[in-house]
């Protein structure tokens, strides 16, 4: 059972787009909310709408502009840790520290270290599942829990509506410590600075040239959808709140402001395995974003009876940092998911879609063989760091496939037991010139060179949304790079390179 690696009122006049995102924002529409200490998403929620023109921030959170205002209130409510042991979290050996945001306007983010000096196998902390959020806690009835996340709205989705509603509770809410920690980390990793999925257009301009621009507008949309489908908590769930006056979903929240809530639940929910799914995706206080991701690390968050735990994989001294795996991710789901690029991820990889000409006349002959062969007619081929080499190799079997055009040629393949096809030295110029232009064609799409790259990240006050997204294309042209250079070598060992390249009417696709 274990996890991979994922408010006082005041009016204000400035429009919501304008202003930096704490992580919950409360909406232009004030609800007042009666709940129990232990609250029931479906049980207890008591909405009682007042349509205002202020804005709602959160108790300990104040932003305007692009200054964050702290109140020193929360100083004497005692932290995170204080509140978790009041309420059943038993002895640990762990501390929250403290280290500078990259943005001096913000506070200092938190994050969990070693309290004492720590062994491989050690338990660092076990936090009771009384202090853990999951659909089967939020909803109270596992079925309709399951229901919800197999009918077009996500755990994510349902557990970022509910601590925006726990938001409105302020001080009465009994998550409001853990609330306001995740409203202090505004929705940044420990590592570097907010998703991407928050970042205004201008800011996604520095990732121009990479797949992972798409990867976010389109990510975005899908949250739009989701945000869509909000109000089927209610109909859903309706029996759950029949006796009590609400507002439905869409009408309480704006979508900038449920968008702001979701990001800050991707970056901090955990992925337990063996479990139900009405409790696969939790948030757990001492989880992330408290604690650090580690591409490299073995340690995982895991579910044990009544309790999520953390047992460490590697010595710690007194006030070190402490990581957890975040599962097998390519720097650009860290980067989306959580904010961060890891240097040394061996799960880096960029990816390759292959297609066969459909208007080939042997078209289907061929997505015989390459299904045949464990192929498909539009095939994705995976680019791992430091395994370009194999990449190419595994790639040109599938693009010879697609030059070929002699039917006798063809029948041969056919009756062949392996993906074995007749290679000519003008056929095999001509794929290889096609890898070739391919990769050429990537790096080009980019604005700046390697060069250029070192040089920005040589400057110590570049911005910190570029330099994530610098790192990030950085490593993206440097894994291109080494497929283009593995490319040409093989161009090189070819026996005559005099010989024309064969002309391909149907050559497959490369994107």
């Amino acid at each position: 059972m274990e996890a991979s690696c994922s408010f006082r009122t005041n009016c204000l006049s400035p429009p919501i787009r304008s202003l930096p995102h704490p992580l919950f924002t409360a909406s232009t529409i004030s609800i007042s909310i009666s709940l129990h200490k232990f609250p029931n998403f479906g049980s207890s929620l008591r909405l009682v709408r007042r349509r205002s023109s202020c804005l709602a921030f959160g108790s300990d959170t104040l932003v305007a502009g692009s200054r964050e205002v702290v109140s020193r209130k929360d100083d004497e409510v005692g932290d995170l840790k204080s509140w978790m042991h009041n309420n059943g979290l038993p002895p640990c050996k762990i501390v929250l520290k403290e280290r500078p945001s990259h943005d001096d306007n913000l506070r200092p983010i938190h994050f969990v270290a070693a309290s004492e000096n720590l062994q491989a196998g050690d338990v660092a902390f076990s936090v009771p599942n009384s202090l853990v959020v999951t659909l089967e806690r939020v909803l109270g009835n596992e079925s309709i829990a399951e229901l919800l996340t197999t009918n077009k709205l996500s755990e994510l989705a349902c557990l970022a509506l509910y601590l925006m509603y726990e938001k409105k509770q302020g001080k009465k809410s009994f998550w409001h410590p853990y609330i306001r920690e995740l409203d202090r980390q505004r929705g940044r990793g420990q590592l570097a600075v907010e998703s991407p999925l928050l970042w205004s257009e201008a800011e996604l301009a520095y990732l121009m040239g990479s797949p992972t621009k798409a990867e976010v507008l389109e990510r975005a949309e899908g949250i739009k959808r989701e945000y869509n489908e909000l109000d089927t908590v209610w109909f859903m769930a309706g029996s759950l709140f029949q006796q009590y006056p609400y507002d439905i979903p869409t009408e309480a929240f704006q979508f900038e402001i449920f968008k702001q809530a979701f990001v800050a639940v991707q970056s901090c929910v955990v992925h337990l395995q063996k479990v139900s799914l009405a409790r696969r995706f939790a948030l757990v206080p001492l989880g992330p974003p408290l604690l650090a991701y580690s591409s490299n690390c073995k340690a995982m968050l895991t579910a044990v009876d009544g309790a999520v735990e953390l047992v460490v994989d590697r010595p710690y001294k007194a006030g070190e940092s402490i990581v957890v795996w975040c599962g097998p991710q390519p720097n650009s789901k860290l980067l989306i998911n959580y904010g961060f690029v890891d240097e040394d991820n061996s799960y880096d990889r960029l990816v390759v879609e292959a297609a066969l000409n459909t208007e080939d006349p042997q078209y289907q002959d061929k997505r015989m063989v390459v299904q045949r062969n464990g192929k498909l007619s539009i095939q994705v081929f995976h680019v791992y760091k430091g395994r370009e080499k194999e990449a190419v190799a595994d790639m040109l079997p599938y693009l010879r496939m697609g030059y070929v055009s002699d039917t006798s040629e063809m029948e041969s393949v056919i009756s062949s037991q392996g993906p074995i096809c007749p290679v000519s030295p003008c056929m095999e110029r001509a794929v290889l010139d096609q890898l070739s232009d391919y990769f050429k064609t990537r790096l080009a799409g980019y604005p700046t060179t390697l060069a250029e790259d070192e040089a920005l990240l040589a400057d110590s006050n570049l911005n910190p949304k570029k330099r994530v997204a610098t790192r990030l294309v950085r490593l993206e042209k440097k894994m291109l790079n080494a497929c283009l250079q593995a490319t040409v070598d093989l161009i090189n060992q070819l026996p005559d390179h005099t010989v024309s390249p064969c002309p391909a009417p149907y050559a497959p696709s490369l994107k």
